[in-house]
């Protein structure tokens, strides 16, 4: 059985909760897609009892810095437990060209010579491109490029355990991409705030949707279910009931609003 670990399910300036990023297992391997704004990562990993250590795959769908700059720590805790003789393997970074160049660029004005030298060595960068299927261990992704008006982010397909799961990053489907994800077992969408609070949060200047957007979507497309993340924080401590009442309202599906560390089983 495959599960889904949330590490974050917050924006990009949440305080309250982590930036939106998860775990994937399937048993046999974990990838990690996205790694959130910062050290942060090590310590929701550690809450949820996931060595970094475990982790040879990391998926980043685009270069903003609360889905990218996560990935620095995770690539300088290999690399210091590698040169330690402490870590056995490869970590394996897949992302479009200008995530990995901002990567690379960060890691090697930040890590020492020594750990530099290890790019390459002990970890690897794979470029993708809209359209590719990779491996990132055991999990196969269908690449797609979301279409965004703002920053160019690549989602995914993925089919685990009989059930096809479609990462939509950070903003909503776009109408050419329908097609896609129209088939799909679970829809992993975000949802900036309610549409009742779309006013005090004014998702839709920042390129973003509502609960009910993406509940709507989810309805128009027949997926049965339907995962929300990339949340405001303001309202977290009745974020699942007022987020899930909209949803259903609007949505005959399943409806899934994650706290930080909650799991999901496929």
């Amino acid at each position: 059985m495959t599960k889904i670990t949330m590490m974050g399910t917050g924006n990009a300036l949440a305080t309250k909760c982590y930036n939106t990023c998860f775990v994937m297992d399937n048993g046999k391997d974990k990838l990690l897609v996205d790694a959130g704004g910062g050290n942060g990562i090590l310590t929701r990993l550690e809450q949820a009892h996931i060595s970094a250590g475990d982790i040879h795959d990391i998926y980043i769908t685009h270069a903003h810095t609360d889905h990218l700059l996560g990935a620095i720590w995770m690539v300088r805790v290999f690399i210091q437990r590698h040169l330690n003789a402490t870590y056995q393997g490869h970590l394996n970074v897949w992302s479009h060209e200008k995530v990995l160049r901002i990567l690379d660029f960060n890691l090697r004005n930040m890590l020492t010579a020594r750990q530099y030298k290890e790019i390459g060595n002990c970890v690897f960068f794979h470029e993708v491109k809209a359209g590719d299927e990779i491996d990132c261990a055991s999990f196969h992704l269908q690449v797609f490029d979301i279409l965004s008006t703002k920053e160019r982010q690549f989602g995914f397909i993925t089919v685990v355990d009989g059930k096809r799961i479609a990462c939509l990053g950070d903003e909503p489907v776009h109408p050419d991409n329908e097609a896609l994800v129209c088939n799909a077992d679970y829809l992993m969408c975000e949802a900036f705030c309610l549409y009742a609070d779309r006013d005090r949060f004014h998702p839709y200047e920042k390129h973003h949707s509502t609960v009910q957007d993406a509940a709507r979507l989810a309805e128009r497309l027949g997926v049965p279910n339907l995962i929300l993340y990339h949340t405001e924080d303001k309202t977290l401590p009745v974020r699942k009931q007022t987020y899930t009442a909209e949803a259903v309202a609007n949505y005959h599906g399943r409806v899934f609003v994650p706290d930080d560390l909650e799991e999901i089983e496929i």
